[in-house]
């Protein structure tokens, strides 16, 4: 499966991507250098993988990353180990980045056509996990469910 996902944005810009409102897959990476625009690759920065089949698409899910990791409201487990590490949020959102891949369907539709797409976005998920588990030889620090604690279970906050 080809996955063409797009470059890299800055955090607080991934609203600018075109098909946000669709469900798709996002990947996360926390960078020190300034990585928006470049082209999408798996590399050692990378710390979450994502998705999405839900009627308010990439947006919505990487809002309730942002509302975690923000400590507005727990939405995301993903986003409640990354809190866990990095509870500075201005500090954190100002090397957040994240590349995203979509599918055009209409999750509440339920046609045959929207569930394979959606299917398609399940499959594509466990496919980029299985490529940084192959080209990283593990899956990236806040997919490792088992070794990173999250913030609400640990600070009483949920």
């Amino acid at each position: 499966m080809e996955l063409r996902f797009s470059s890299w944005y800055h955090w607080k810009s991934r609203n600018d991507y075109p098909g946000i409102a669709f469900p798709g897959i996002y990947v996360v990476l926390i960078s020190e250098a300034n990585v928006a625009g470049q082209p999408f690759s798996i590399n050692d920065d990378v710390i979450y993988v994502g998705m999405t089949n839900a009627v308010a698409g990439l947006r919505g899910r990487l809002s309730q990353f942002d509302n975690t990791i923000a400590q507005r409201h727990c939405q995301h487990g993903g986003a409640d180990r990354v809190l866990y590490k990095h509870q500075d949020y201005a500090s954190l959102v100002s090397k957040l980045y994240v590349a995203l891949w979509h599918v055009e369907c209409t999750p509440a539709a339920e046609t045959p056509m929207d569930l394979r797409a959606m299917g398609k976005i399940c499959n594509a998920e466990y496919e980029v996990m299985a490529q940084c588990v192959e080209e990283l030889g593990e899956l990236p620090e806040f997919n490792r469910k088992k070794e990173r604690p999250k913030f609400s279970l640990t600070h009483g906050r949920r």
